[in-house]
C-alpha cells in the first residue's frame, strides 16, 4: 500500500501560480479591452487550458474544469437585470393602472391584458424541437429561413381576463397587428366575456407600451375604435 502523501502531486502543489492565473482568465481586470487575450464569449475548458499552457502552466481541458468546479464555477448565461434609466412617475403611472383595475373589478366590469408572443414563420423551416421518426430519416426542411410571401408568419396573441383570471389565445397571420389585436379582443367577446360580463359598459384593456402597442401606433387606436362602434 502506497503512504499517506504518496504518488503523483496535484498541479495546484506544483504550480503554486496556477490557480491565480485560471482566476486571472476568468475574471479578468481588462474586460472589454480588444488587449485582453480572452472574451468572456470564448472562456471554454480547452481555450483556458490552451492560454494557461502558453503562460507556462500547463494543463489540460478536463483539468481546467474541475478545478473551476472545485472554486465553485459552472456555466452561465447572462440575464437580463439592467433596466436602464426609469421614468420618475413611473410607480405613480402603475399604481394608476392598479387602481383602474380593481375599480372595475368591483364594478364587475371587464378589465383584460393584451399581449403577442413570439411570431413564427408558417412553412418547411428549421425547427429546434424533436419528434420521434425511424432511425437515419429526419425530416427534411429548408436551408434558409427566408420569409414565404405566401404563407406569412403566425403571430399568436392572448388575450387575459383579470377578473376571472382565464385567458384565451388566437394565432394570426396579418402583418400588420393593429386589425389582429382587434379581430383577438373581439372574439374574446363573444366567446367568453359578454357571458362572464352581462351588464358589461365599459372595457378597460392594458398593454405593453412598446412596439406595436405604442401610444403612437395610430393603426392600434383606429382598430379599437371601429370595434368600439358595435362591441355589444
Amino acid at each position: 500500500m502506497r503512504r499517506p502523501g504518496g504518488g503523483r502531486k496535484t498541479l495546484t502543489e506544483t504550480d503554486a501560480g496556477l490557480l491565480a492565473a485560471l482566476e486571472a482568465l476568468i475574471e479578468p481586470t481588462t474586460r472589454g479591452d480588444p488587449e485582453s487575450p480572452l472574451r468572456w464569449t470564448c472562456k471554454s475548458t480547452r481555450r483556458l487550458a490552451d492560454e494557461l499552457t502558453r503562460q507556462h502552466h500547463p494543463i489540460g481541458a478536463n483539468t481546467v474544469a474541475t478545478l473551476l468546479h472545485q472554486a465553485g464555477y459552472s456555466l452561465q448565461a447572462n440575464r437580463k437585470t439592467r433596466e436602464g434609466a426609469s421614468h420618475p412617475d413611473r410607480n405613480a403611472q402603475f399604481e394608476h393602472i392598479n387602481a383602474q383595475v380593481r375599480r372595475f373589478q368591483n364594478r364587475d366590469q371587464p378589465a383584460i391584458s393584451v399581449d403577442t408572443k413570439k411570431k413564427e414563420l408558417i412553412g418547411d423551416f428549421k425547427n429546434a424541437g424533436r419528434k420521434w421518426r425511424q432511425s437515419g430519416d429526419p425530416e427534411e426542411v429548408r436551408v434558409h429561413d427566408f420569409l414565404d410571401k405566401k404563407l406569412g408568419k403566425a403571430i399568436p396573441y392572448g388575450v387575459y381576463d383579470m377578473v376571472n383570471n382565464q385567458g384565451m389565445g388566437q394565432c394570426g397571420h396579418r402583418p400588420r397587428y393593429g386589425p389582429v389585436r382587434r379581430h383577438s379582443i373581439r372574439q374574446w367577446w363573444k366567446q367568453m366575456g359578454r357571458r362572464r360580463f352581462p351588464r358589461a359598459g365599459e372595457l378597460l384593456i392594458t398593454a405593453d407600451g412598446g412596439g406595436s402597442n405604442s401610444h403612437r401606433s395610430r393603426l392600434w387606436k383606429v382598430s379599437l375604435q371601429r370595434w368600439r362602434t358595435n362591441w355589444a
